[in-house]
């Protein structure tokens, strides 16, 4: 065989998006239900085909935007693999370049022209739920990804509010990780991670102990040393 195109079948791209995001106590990730065929009715990743004029981020991005109704401002977007096994999709060779995508605070999704409906899903509640094509070997890859993301990086406090305790931060990882983690222990990391959070000076009350001091995001965008799971 060589190398002219006409020498290949039918061939195609598709961008893929697992989109994570963390709500105390559960750790979600947005799924369609697909309205056309094939699957018609099943559980997917949001995604499609890229078009012949589209750059692949810039597909992730109408994807995004397009399938779920999140504004792409509001998430942080990173490619995250490739997936190209030759049976992977029934329709035709279709390689799958997935894209990771961690919203906080996301709007209730909206389904696009081609899902009957949009859900956000806990991922500990997903239990034995068979996506269709391979999506949940790309959904473990995300997942794995955005635990990794929130070891070195200060994405974590883009999960709490404008203003928020130790605790609170604490939370995040705790339930990303699915791991209990040594209050002072992580208190310690916190503040020896420069630029990772800054005091507001205010304490707030607590239903339990003493009032607990109040942060803000830092400017630091990487954690140095960074927080790990172990």
């Amino acid at each position: 065989m060589d190398d002219s195109p006409r020498e290949f079948g039918p061939f195609a791209v598709t961008a893929d998006l697992v989109i994570f995001t963390v709500r105390p106590p559960m750790t979600e990730v947005l799924l369609i239900q697909r309205a056309e065929e094939p699957f018609r009715g099943e559980w997917a990743l949001p995604g499609g085909f890229v078009a012949v004029d589209q750059s692949l981020i810039d597909a992730a991005r109408f994807k995004l935007s397009d399938k779920t109704g999140i504004d792409v401002e509001a998430a942080h977007l990173e490619q995250l693999a490739s997936f190209g096994e030759p049976e992977r999709d029934p329709r035709m060779r279709v390689v799958s370049v997935a894209y990771l995508a961690m919203v906080a605070h996301p709007p209730e999704p909206r389904a696009g022209s081609d899902a009957m409906r949009a859900a956000w899903r806990s991922i500990d509640q997903l239990g034995g739920t068979d996506l269709v094509f391979d999506h949940n070997t790309i959904l473990r890859a995300g997942v794995e990804r955005a635990k990794a993301k929130l070891e070195y990086t200060t994405l974590a406090t883009s999960f709490c509010g404008s203003e928020f305790t130790m605790g609170e931060l604490r939370s995040v990882y705790e339930t990303a990780w699915d791991t209990q983690l040594d209050p002072a222990n992580f208190h310690r990391k916190v503040l020896a991670s420069p630029g990772f959070v800054e005091p507001t000076g205010i304490t707030i009350s607590q239903p339990k102990g003493r009032p607990a001091k109040t942060y803000r995001r830092g400017r630091a965008t990487d954690l140095r040393p960074p927080i790990q799971r172990s």
